[in-house]
């Protein structure tokens, strides 16, 4: 494998390491936006995660050199991002989480890798590999092993099930509408820190208008563990994750970095069961395996690196 190659593999060190860190600090952040929306409206709760979070990614990019202004044709792409990442995707996924378990979430969301892999083939012409299909049916059969199994440990009704699968799909459609544009050739020339750090502020922007006329002013929840909970959303599951893993998008491409949904369900599972009291049994166990195998058979894929990066216009 030429080092360019491998520099555009998955299991390349660097790339392998980010994909690690982000699946397994996403897999941690379920319990803490059940908390979340506990006691304070979604939408105030998302816009403060990304006030937090916008903040440390200006200051991320000051200190990383990237420019506090974007190049030229930026702006669509960072609003583009605000309402597909960080305002629709978050919302129906905290919304979700008010019907079905974290768990059971996290585990739907595992689904990500098809639409990405599906809109990298229509948007971006990125070929499909047969066995990145092998590896993505093995992988769907532990995913709804694994939801079998959070299903029936589940005191929802098959309404509230329904309800909360179907927000889910919507967030996992406006994450991967996200995930494509950030891999697409314009949103490339943009600083990826920089461009963040926009699309952050416009996601907070749309948050807070959208809780202010769904649910009035501000609300906050006193405790020091909500506090803490926003603080923890917003800079290690913002600040450190999305530049990790659409760097991952960039260089490896969408469908190949959505593996990290495929992760994290099991990385929930096992937090559910050191703080929900989730009890494996064998379906479980079972469907944890196969999930890990099919993951591990669709990055042994090779695709062609994408192409390299324009000049940035001044």
């Amino acid at each position: 494998m030429s080092m360019h190659t491998e520099e555009h593999s998955l299991l390349a060190p660097r790339n392998l390491a980010a994909f690690l860190l982000v699946s397994f600090i996403w897999g941690g952040t379920w319990l803490v936006i059940r908390d979340q929306i506990s006691s304070v409206p979604a939408s105030w709760s998302i816009a403060y995660r990304f006030i937090v979070a916008a903040a440390g990614m200006f200051m991320l990019a000051r200190w990383r050199g990237e420019p506090f202004r974007m190049v030229k044709g930026g702006w669509p792409f960072a609003i583009a991002l605000g309402i597909f990442q960080f305002s629709l995707n978050f919302a129906f996924v905290y919304r979700a989480e008010g019907y079905v378990t974290s768990g059971l979430v996290a585990v739907i969301f595992a689904l990500l890798v098809v639409p990405n892999a599906v809109l990298g083939r229509i948007v971006l012409k990125q070929p499909i590999r047969s066995e990145f299909v092998i590896g993505s049916g093995i992988a769907a059969l532990g995913v709804a092993m694994l939801f079998a199994q959070e299903y029936r440990a589940s005191p929802a009704t098959l309404g509230e099930v329904l309800t909360g699968a179907l927000l889910c799909v919507g967030g996992i459609l406006s994450a991967s509408a996200a995930n494509i544009l950030q891999a697409t050739e314009g949103a490339k020339r943009q600083p990826l820190l920089t461009l963040l750090a926009w699309s952050m502020l416009c996601g907070v922007a749309i948050n807070a208008v959208f809780a202010l006329v769904t649910v009035g002013l501000p609300q906050f929840d006193p405790r020091p563990s909500y506090a803490l909970g926003v603080l923890y959303l917003g800079v290690m599951g913002s600040v450190v994750t999305f530049p990790l893993y659409y760097g991952l998008v960039r260089k490896v491409g969408a469908g190949r970095a959505a593996y990290s949904s495929v992760v994290v369900p099991v990385v929930a599972m096992i937090l559910s069961t050191l703080f929900e009291g989730f009890v494996w049994g064998p379906l479980a166990i079972a469907g944890a395996v196969v999930t890990v195998a099919g993951m591990l058979v669709a990055m042994r894929t090779r695709s062609a690196p994408p192409p390299r990066r324009a000049t940035p216009e001044p």
